[in-house]
C-alpha cells in the first residue's frame, strides 16, 4: 500500500510539473507600485509597510493605478521544523498574513522577495532547495507579487532556476506576478516570456541621473546609463501584454532634481517599464506627487497595445524617443542629455515615423496631428509647422499626437 501511495504521489507530481505554467492574465500593462529597496533596504518592518499602504491610498497613487506593496529583502527569519520560511519576529511580529490582510483591506495588493540561491543579496534564507515551500507559503500568506532575486547562485542555470519557482507558484495555486531579477546578466529576454511577466534587463539603478556608481566587484547604474544599457530594437520586441522589460524600480523622489526625476519617470513610461516607485510616499513633495501620479504620462506607459517605445533619432544632445500607442497615435520624448538649455527645433515633415516592429506610421506630410504637451497639460499646436520650443538641462518635452 504504502509502495501504490508514493508511486501515486509521484505521478500526481509529475502531472503538475508538466501543466505548470505561469499565471496568465497578470500583468497585462506594466505593473505599478512601491517597493522598499531604493529606501528603506534592510531596515523595513511590518509598520513601515502599512504606512507606506496608508500613503498610496491618501496620496492619490492607487486612483492613478498604482496597486502593488512591495516588501523587497531582509524580511525574512527562520524556516520552521518543517522548512517554512518565517518573517523576522522583531520586524514582522503579527506575521505576513496579517500584514496581507491590512493592505488587502487597503485594495492594494502585497508582493514579497526571495532569492534564487540559498542566501538572499542580504545573508537571508534564500529559496535554493524550498522552492516549492515557499511557494506554498506564499499563497497562504495572501502574496500577490514575488521578486525573485540571483545572488548567491553558483552552479545554477538561471532559466531552470526561475521555471522551478515558476512551477512552484503554478502549483501553490493563487495568482502571483512573477518578477525575474538576475539583472540581465543571462539574457532572459530569450526565454523569460513563458515564465516570468517581467525581467530586469540591468544591474541595479542609482538615484543618479548621469553616473555609474562602482562597489568594486559590481556598479549601480544612473538613469541615462540604464537607458542606455540595453534598451535597444533588438530588446523591445520581447515586450508586450504580460512579459515586459524591466530596467529597475524608479528612483523619483530619491534625491535628483524636479527636472531629474520627470525625465527619469517620462523614460519610464516610455519603455513601457514597470513603474514601481522607490521613495518613501509618507513624505512626498508635492512636486513629486505631480510626477509619479501624472494621468497623461502613466496613460502613455499603461496604452493597452504595450508596445515599448525605441529611440527615433538624434539632434545633438537630444534623444528623440518614439512610443506608438492606441488609435493610431504616438508619444514624442524628447530627451536632453546635456546639463544646459537647449533650443529645440523638430520639423516634422523631415521626420516620419516608421516603426518596423509595430508596423505603425505617421507620414507628417500627407496627415496632421495634434500635439499635446504632457507636462504641461496644454496643446502645443499640430505638426504642420515646425516644432520649436527650450528644454532645460536634464529634462524633456513629453507628446501625445493625436489626429
Amino acid at each position: 500500500m504504502r509502495f501504490k501511495l508514493i508511486v501515486t504521489s509521484i505521478f500526481l507530481l509529475s502531472i503538475v510539473v508538466l501543466q505548470a505554467q505561469k499565471y496568465e492574465n497578470l500583468a497585462l500593462t506594466p505593473p505599478m507600485g512601491w517597493n522598499s529597496w531604493n529606501h528603506f533596504a534592510c531596515e523595513i518592518n511590518e509598520d513601515i509597510i502599512r504606512e507606506m499602504a496608508d500613503a498610496m491610498v491618501a496620496t492619490g497613487m492607487m486612483d492613478a493605478g498604482y496597486e502593488y506593496i512591495n516588501i523587497d529583502d531582509c524580511w525574512h527569519g527562520e524556516r520552521d521544523s518543517l522548512g517554512f520560511i518565517q518573517p523576522d519576529p522583531k520586524r514582522f511580529p503579527n506575521g505576513m498574513k496579517a500584514l496581507a490582510d491590512y493592505v488587502h483591506s487597503k485594495g492594494l495588493k502585497l508582493g514579497i522577495y526571495s532569492d534564487a540561491g540559498w542566501k538572499t543579496c542580504g545573508s537571508r534564507p534564500g529559496s535554493r532547495g524550498y522552492e516549492f515551500q515557499d511557494a506554498q507559503q506564499y499563497a497562504r500568506w495572501g502574496i500577490d507579487y514575488l521578486k525573485y532575486d540571483w545572488c548567491n547562485t553558483e552552479k545554477l542555470n538561471a532559466n531552470g532556476a526561475y521555471l522551478t519557482m515558476r512551477d512552484a507558484l503554478y502549483a501553490a495555486g493563487r495568482p502571483i506576478v512573477f518578477s525575474i531579477c538576475e539583472w540581465g546578466d543571462n539574457q532572459p529576454w530569450e526565454w523569460a516570456e513563458p515564465i516570468g511577466h517581467l525581467w530586469r534587463t540591468t544591474g541595479d539603478i542609482y538615484n543618479c541621473f548621469d553616473c555609474v556608481y562602482d562597489h568594486g566587484t559590481w556598479n549601480s547604474w544612473g538613469v541615462l546609463q540604464i537607458i542606455d544599457l540595453r534598451n535597444n530594437k533588438e530588446l523591445r520586441k520581447h515586450a508586450g501584454p504580460g512579459h515586459w522589460n524591466d530596467p529597475d524600480m524608479m528612483e523619483v523622489g530619491n534625491g535628483m532634481t524636479l527636472n531629474e526625476d520627470r525625465a527619469h519617470f517620462s523614460m519610464w513610461c516610455m519603455l513601457a517599464a514597470p513603474l514601481i516607485a522607490g521613495n518613501d510616499l509618507r513624505n512626498m513633495a508635492k512636486e513629486t506627487v505631480s510626477i509619479l501620479t501624472n494621468p497623461g504620462a502613466i496613460a502613455i506607459n499603461q496604452d493597452l497595445l504595450g508596445i515599448q517605445g525605441y529611440k527615433h533619432g538624434m539632434i545633438n544632445q537630444l534623444d528623440i524617443w518614439v512610443k506608438p500607442l492606441q488609435n493610431g497615435e504616438f508619444a514624442v520624448c524628447f530627451l536632453n542629455r546635456g546639463i544646459n538649455e537647449v533650443d529645440l527645433i523638430f520639423n516634422w515633415a523631415e521626420n516620419p515615423i516608421n516603426d518596423e516592429l509595430s508596423g505603425k506610421k505617421a507620414d507628417f506630410v500627407a496627415e496632421k496631428f495634434n500635439l499635446w504637451n504632457v507636462w504641461e497639460n496644454k496643446s502645443m499646436g499640430d505638426t504642420q509647422k515646425p516644432l520649436k520650443a527650450k528644454l532645460a538641462g536634464h529634462d524633456v518635452l513629453m507628446l501625445r499626437l493625436t489626429k
